[in-house]
C-alpha cells in the first residue's frame, strides 16, 4: 500500500506462526508467484480497467489538484508575507494579528468534518467545485475592506475555510482511489510539495505584489482570478473514480459506507491513526507559528542589529524578509518532502515501520535547529537563516508520509472522515491557536518590559521558542505510532480484501477455533 517492502506488509506477522493462508485473494501466492516478496499490484491496463481513467488523464488529474493545492496556500500566507502593513493599516497589536489566522483555522477546522461527512458520501468533484468558487469570492471582498472594519477582515477570512475545507478533506482520497503501492506515494509526494511551495509563494506573491502596486490590498487579488481557473479545471478534468477498486483489484462488489458514528468509533480505535494525527498536530503547530511569525521575527532581528530602520506608524514597512522566508519555505519544502518520502521508500525494505520513524526523526531533529535559530537572531541573520533552513527541511520530511500512513491505516470509505478528523484534531491543537498564542505570550511579555525595539524582538523571540519544545513532543507521538502501524496497516487491507468483516457495535471480537472449540477474541489477538 505504501511502499515498497521486500516483504509484503500481510505476512510481516508480530508472531511467526501468525500467517496469512497461501492463496488468500489480494495476498502474495495467490497469483501463483509466492518469490516475488510483493503484493499484487495491478499493472496500468489493470489500473485503467478499474478505475476508467488512462494513466495519462489519472496523472493529470493529479495535476489539476496540485495545482489547487498550491493555490489555496498561496492564499493563506499572502497575509503573512504583508503583515507588518496590515498591522500599520488597522493599527492592531499581535496578539490581533495573530487572530487573523486563528479565525481562518478555526473556521477551516470547524467545517473540515461536514466535508468529510459529505466527501465519504457523495461527488467530490462537484463539493470541490462549490467549495472554491466560494472561497475565490470571499478573499476577493477582504481585500476592500476599510481601516476601521477590522472585525470585517476577520470574518472573512473566516469564511475562506470554506474553500479549503471543501477541498483537503477529499482531494487526498482521489489521489488514493486512483493510484496504489509506489505509485501512491510518488503522487502524494507530488501533492504535498504543492503545501511547502505554495506557502513560499504566498510569502513572494504578497511583498512583491504589495511593492509593485504600492498598496497591500492588491496581493489579496491576485488568488480569486486563479481560483476561477482552479474551478474550470476541476470541472473539465476530474472524473471520479470509485472508492477503494484499486485495492480490491476490481471495480465490484463496491465497499459500503457505514455511518458516521460506526466510522468515528472505528477511527477512535485505531491507534496508528491517533498517534499519527497527535504528531501531525505538532507539526501544525510549529508551521502555524513560524509560516505567521517568522517575517515579522526577522525583520525585527533586522531592526535590533542596525540593519533596517524601524516600521513606524502610516510608514509602509520595507524589509526584504518576507521574500527571503518565502523562498526558503519553497526550496526546504520541496527537499524536506523528497528526502523524506525516498528516505522511507528505502527503509521499508528492512524495517516496515520506517514511516513514523523517519516524521519523528524530522521532528525530533528540527527541534534543535529552531531554538538555534531565534537563539542566535540577536548576533547573526545569515545563522539564524540557515539553522532555519535545516529546520524547516526536517519538519516538511512529515507532510506526504503522514497522508500515506492515514490512507492504508483507514479502509477507503471512512478516508474522507480521517482526514476532516485528523485536520479538526490538528488544527485545534495546533496551527488554530499557536499564531495567537504566539502573540498573546509576546504581549504578555512586553508589558513587564521598557517600551523599545529591542523588547518587542525579546517578547517575540522568546514566546516563539515555544515551537521546539512542541516539536519534540510531536516526535514522541510517531514513536508511538511505530509501536502499532504494522497490525493497523494489516486490519485495514484485510477489510478491504473481505477477510475481515466490519465491528459491531459492541466490541471487534471475531471466532475463531481455540483448543477444540470455537471462542470469540479480540481481532488485535490474532493480528497483531
Amino acid at each position: 500500500m505504501a511502499g515498497s517492502d521486500t516483504a509484503p506488509f500481510l505476512s510481516q506477522a508480530d508472531d511467526p506462526d501468525d500467517r496469512p493462508v497461501p492463496g488468500t485473494p489480494g495476498l502474495p501466492g495467490s497469483m501463483g508467484n509466492p518469490k516475488s516478496g510483493e503484493p499484487e499490484v495491478p499493472d496500468r491496463e489493470g489500473l485503467q480497467r478499474i478505475t476508467g481513467l488512462s494513466p495519462g488523464h489519472s496523472a493529470l488529474i493529479v495535476a489539476v489538484l496540485c495545482y489547487i493545492n498550491l493555490l489555496n496556500y498561496m492564499d493563506r500566507f499572502t497575509v503573512a508575507g504583508v503583515l507588518p502593513d496590515i498591522e500599520q493599516f488597522f493599527n492592531i497589536g499581535d496578539s490581533s494579528s495573530g487572530l487573523i489566522q486563528t479565525v481562518f483555522i478555526s473556521s477551516y477546522m470547524v467545517l473540515a468534518p461536514v466535508f468529510g461527512y459529505l466527501g465519504d458520501r457523495y461527488n467530490r468533484k462537484y463539493l470541490m467545485c462549490g467549495g472554491i468558487a466560494f472561497w475565490s469570492l470571499v478573499t476577493l471582498g477582504s481585500s476592500f475592506i476599510p481601516r476601521e472594519r477590522f472585525w470585517l477582515l476577520l470574518l472573512t477570512r473566516g469564511l475562506v475555510g470554506v474553500g479549503e475545507a471543501s477541498y483537503s478533506t477529499i482531494a487526498p482520497t482521489l489521489i488514493a482511489d486512483l493510484f496504489v503501492a509506489d505509485q501512491r506515494s510518488r503522487m502524494l509526494s507530488v501533492f504535498y510539495f504543492a503545501i511547502p511551495v505554495g506557502s513560499g509563494l504566498g510569502y513572494i506573491a504578497g511583498s512583491k505584489v504589495k511593492d509593485v502596486a504600492g498598496d497591500w490590498h492588491w496581493a489579496l487579488r491576485v488568488t480569486p482570478g486563479l481560483g476561477v481557473v482552479a474551478v474550470l479545471l476541476l470541472f473539465l478534468v476530474v472524473r471520479e473514480p470509485p472508492r477503494g477498486a484499486v485495492e480490491r483489484h476490481s471495480d465490484s462488489p463496491p465497499l459500503s459506507p457505514t455511518s458516521w458514528w460506526a466510522d468515528l468509533r472505528a477511527l477512535a480505535r485505531n491507534p496508528s491513526f491517533i498517534l499519527s494525527s497527535l504528531g501531525f498536530t505538532a507539526v501544525a503547530f510549529v508551521t502555524g507559528s513560524l509560516a505567521l511569525w517568522a517575517p515579522a521575527f526577522l525583520l525585527r532581528s533586522r531592526v535590533v542589529l542596525g540593519e533596517t530602520p524601524p516600521c513606524l506608524p502610516g510608514d509602509s514597512c520595507s524589509s526584504s524578509d518576507s521574500l527571503i522566508f518565502g523562498l526558503i519555505t519553497c526550496l526546504t519544502g520541496v527537499l524536506g518532502v523528497g528526502l523524506g518520502v525516498e528516505i522511507s521508500r528505502r527503509l521499508r525494505r528492512s524495517n516496515p515501520r520506517a514511516d513514523p520513524l523517519v516524521c519523528a526523526a524530522g521532528l525530533l531533529g528540527s527541534a534543535p535547529f529552531l531554538f538555534l535559530s531565534l537563539a542566535c537572531a540577536r548576533g547573526s541573520i545569515v545563522a539564524t537563516y540557515i539553522f532555519i533552513f535545516i529546520g524547516e527541511t526536517l519538519l516538511s520530511m512529515n507532510w506526504a508520509i503522514v497522508a500515506d500512513i492515514l490512507l492504508y491505516v483507514v479502509i477507503p470509505t471512512r478516508r474522507s472522515t480521517a482526514e476532516a478528523f485528523q485536520i479538526v484534531l490538528s488544527h485545534l491543537l495546533g496551527d488554530a491557536g499557536s499564531p495567537y498564542l504566539i502573540g498573546l505570550i509576546s504581549d504578555r511579555l512586553r508589558r513587564g518590559w521598557p517600551p523599545s525595539f529591542l523588547s518587542e524582538f525579546r517578547a517575540l523571540q522568546f514566546s516563539l521558542m515555544l515551537c521546539a519544545f512542541v516539536g519534540a513532543l510531536g516526535g514522541a507521538a510517531f514513536l508511538g505510532t511505530a509501536i502499532f502501524i504494522e497490525g493497523d496497516r494489516r486490519r485495514a487491507q484485510l477489510h478491504v480484501q473481505g477477510l475481515l468483516p466490519e465491528a459491531g457495535p459492541a466490541d471487534d471480537r471475531i471466532v475463531v477455533p481455540q483448543r477444540g472449540r470455537s471462542t470469540r477474541v479480540p481481532v488485535s489477538s490474532v493480528l497483531i
